[in-house]
């Protein structure tokens, strides 16, 4: 059985980043529990011809790369920082050169982070409907973590990682007979 791929976006320049450090904790239980063959990016990795380009055939040969690893993912794990209510605007540009058809039915993990509470909502007000439009399916657990949860760049807080270890097990209802020939292999 050939390992199926799962790619992570965090949708943030900084490194090291915290929202790269939960899309690669949800991701590496994934690929711990399914044998996914990750591939994690920020947007350092789309590298600049992202803000200089209108359409996607525009992009530098780098950035092609990320967007066609998305596309071609068979699931996603998408995570965003929380920019005054809602994801940044490079990380929006990104997804708006991916056809809509692209992602469709694909299953997403939606994550987001921020420096408090007052943000968690940004999963569900702002990630949730941009996937819907491209009619994909996010996953019914979304994940937001704050400042608190981690400890340098690293997922340390116990309700965050039950609400991963929540996520990853509804990845299981799109690959059932990878998750029955896991167990069958344990």
């Amino acid at each position: 059985m050939s390992a199926l791929k799962l790619v992570g976006l965090a949708g943030s320049f900084n490194r090291p980043s915290r929202t790269f450090a939960l899309i690669e904790n949800v991701a590496g239980l994934a690929a711990e529990r399914y044998g996914f063959d990750n591939t994690l990016y920020d947007l350092t990795d789309v590298g600049p011809s992202l803000g200089q380009t209108l359409r996607r055939d525009d992009l530098d040969s780098r950035a092609k790369k990320v967007v066609d690893d998305i596309v071609n993912a068979d699931v996603l794990v998408i995570g965003a920082p929380t920019y005054k209510g809602s994801y940044p605007g490079l990380f929006k540009h990104l997804i708006d050169l991916i056809d809509p058809h692209e992602l469709r039915a694909k299953p997403i993990v939606i994550t987001a982070t921020g420096g408090g509470d007052r943000h968690a909502l940004m999963v569900e007000h702002q990630l949730r409907p941009l996937f819907g439009f491209f009619m994909s399916h996010t996953l019914p657990t979304a994940i937001y973590a704050s400042d608190r949860d981690f400890t340098d760049y690293r997922v340390s807080s116990e309700p965050l990682s039950k609400r991963i270890g929540d996520v990853v097990s509804e990845i299981s209802a799109f690959f059932p007979l990878r998750n029955q020939a896991l167990i069958a292999a344990e």
